[in-house]
């Protein structure tokens, strides 16, 4: 059910942003390049995507993509804050219309009271606007596993693409 859900949002974005003659990237971490991988299997998407970054050390974060910090000492490698200079570091890095970053824990370790395995970060940016989640998918969700974190993440991060684009 999951993946024939993302399979239609993938298609759908793909074929709106080649139509609009529009590009998008992705900085992901516990995806580890889901993502990408699911927008790179619509036939004709090297027409709207350059690339993506798999950022899952907070090295990369930092060195490649451009988050602060004080950004990762303040809030932590799981935040808003992070998605978001992600996203924005990607947007730059490749010079396209949109980008998507992602942060989370996927588990089945890592998980804290505050933040246990199934909380997410979401952000996708498109020029100058931008949405951000925290994604409770342990709240929504029964059973997940670190597989299903990915799928539900996938999803959820290409319909926040389609509210944004206005699909």
């Amino acid at each position: 059910m999951v993946t024939e859900s993302i399979d239609i949002v993938t298609k759908s974005v793909v074929k709106y942003m080649l139509k609009s003659g529009l590009t998008m990237c992705t900085a992901e971490s516990c995806t580890g390049g889901m993502l990408a991988q699911t927008i790179t299997s619509v036939a004709g998407a090297s027409g709207m995507f350059p690339g993506g970054i798999c950022s899952y050390s907070e090295r990369i974060k930092k060195d490649v993509l451009g988050v602060s910090e004080k950004t990762l000492k303040e809030y932590s490698v799981y935040s808003m804050q992070t998605a978001s200079e992600m996203s924005a570091g990607a947007l730059k890095l490749f010079g396209t219309d949109a980008a998507v970053g992602i942060t989370g824990i996927a588990g089945p370790d890592g998980g804290t009271e505050d933040k246990p395995v199934g909380t997410v970060y979401v952000s996708v940016r498109y020029h100058k606007k931008e949405i951000v989640r925290e994604l409770r998918l342990y709240e929504e969700y029964e059973n997940l596993t670190r597989e299903k974190i990915r799928l539900l993440t996938t999803l959820k991060a290409l319909e926040m693409t389609a509210e944004l684009l206005e699909i």
